[in-house]
């Protein structure tokens, strides 16, 4: 590894905890080690400190705190969210709606429901990787029930017209769900201005611990447990709470709440020097997601005639490290489907990196990596086949 160097810009696959929330949770795992559920006052005074977790939570999304329910984390919040409210509602309709760019948690979870007699539909997204609105409308049935699409995509950062989507649905009286796992902590979210239903979302992308997350229902959506044996979370989630990763995630929405308007100008001002850097400097990119309506922390470029994969290694030699897409996926060597379903085309997708920044990320990060980056890629077309072919048609 180059100098020793260690720049982290995969912040979509986790983040590193912040030492306040890990500083908030160190009691919870010596002295304040009581259940929750138990009679005597050792334990049940943790509830008033969970509560506490729970209004920080809420106050995050201005939601109200009997609309949070803890889980282990947005795929879990997602897969309950679908399958739970699908369940409990089944009599009014079978039929859901998703995207066709949603993390597997949205997409298994519907492909789940389709083995129990669903009909599922997906809404085709454009070059940016957002919904059609016209298509989208084209979908909607008398037993559609539930509609879920994400809140920003997690590949390439494009922002999804949630205002728009509720307007519709709540004409037609459909229930909305969002998975905001990158954006929750990133950008502001009023679920109450928004109308959202449902949204799910972890802690470990803003700082928080990993193993937790929440998922907002808004008061009157009936949802069943996927969970069952306790009458932890009002009767919703089994099992005894993870007090400390509670108390993490809690902290972790105060801070993000109070820091925001100040790492999103830096975020912004970063992912632009990056974007503008490498379109610069290197021929034959292509930037995916939308240029402007997009997350403040994503960068996803394309670099034809190669492999991720190969970029990527030569990245982590000079102390760079970052993703060829979404952190569930990357192990997998495929084509990225949000890539695909965007109109990408396989081979300049297979060639696409994701640079995802943090809070604690620098000016001189980004300017080592604009620096380093343009020697990687040619160095790496040197040796591309596909490279030289086109040289020679030229």
């Amino acid at each position: 590894m180059a100098e020793d160097k260690f720049i982290y810009f995969d912040n979509i696959a986790t983040t590193m905890t912040d030492p306040e929330v890990i500083e908030a949770m160190l009691p919870y795992l010596n002295e304040k080690f009581g259940n929750p559920s138990s009679f005597y006052e050792f334990g049940s005074q943790i509830n008033d400190d969970i509560k506490i977790a729970r209004e920080q939570v809420a106050a995050l999304l201005n939601a109200d705190p009997d609309e949070i329910y803890f889980t282990s984390g947005s795929t879990e919040s997602n897969n309950w969210a679908i399958k739970g409210f699908a369940l409990a509602n089944q009599s009014k309709g079978k039929h859901l709606i998703i995207s066709s760019v949603e993390h597997y948690s949205v997409s298994h979870s519907a492909e789940f429901l389709k083995q129990l007699g669903f009909e599922i539909s997906q809404i085709p997204v454009d070059e940016f990787g957002i919904i059609k609105i016209e298509e989208f409308k084209k979908l909607l049935r008398a037993d559609t029930i539930l509609v879920s699409v994400n809140f920003a995509n997690g590949e390439v950062g494009s922002l999804q017209p949630i205002n728009e989507i509720t307007d519709i649905l709540k004409e037609r009286k459909i229930v909305f769900h969002t998975d905001a796992v990158q954006s929750v902590g990133y950008i502001p979210i009023d679920v109450k201005k928004l109308n959202i239903d449902m949204l799910g979302f972890s802690g470990h992308r803003f700082y928080g611990p990993k193993g937790t997350g929440a998922l907002y229902v808004k008061k009157g959506i009936r949802i069943l447990p996927l969970i069952n044996g306790g009458v932890q979370e009002s009767g919703k989630r089994a099992g005894t709470e993870n007090v400390p990763g509670i108390i993490g995630l809690g902290k972790a929405a105060e801070l993000a709440q109070k820091q925001m308007p100040s790492y999103i100008p830096k975020l912004t001002e970063l992912r632009n020097k990056l974007t503008d850097g490498i379109l610069e400097k290197i021929e034959r990119v292509k930037l995916n997601g939308h240029p402007e309506k997009r997350l403040p922390n994503f960068v996803n470029i394309s670099y034809e005639f190669l492999e991720g994969e190969s970029i990527l290694m030569m990245l982590i030699m000079k102390g760079i490290m970052a993703a060829s897409g979404s952190a569930c996926q990357s192990k997998a060597l495929k084509v990225s489907p949000v890539l695909t379903a965007m109109g990408v085309p396989a081979d300049l997708a297979q060639g696409s990196i994701l640079f995802s920044l943090g809070k604690h990320n620098t000016m001189e990060e980004v300017e080592y990596t604009i620096k380093e980056l343009p020697t990687i890629i040619e160095r790496l077309r040197m040796m591309s086949p596909l490279y030289h072919k086109f040289k020679k048609n030229q």
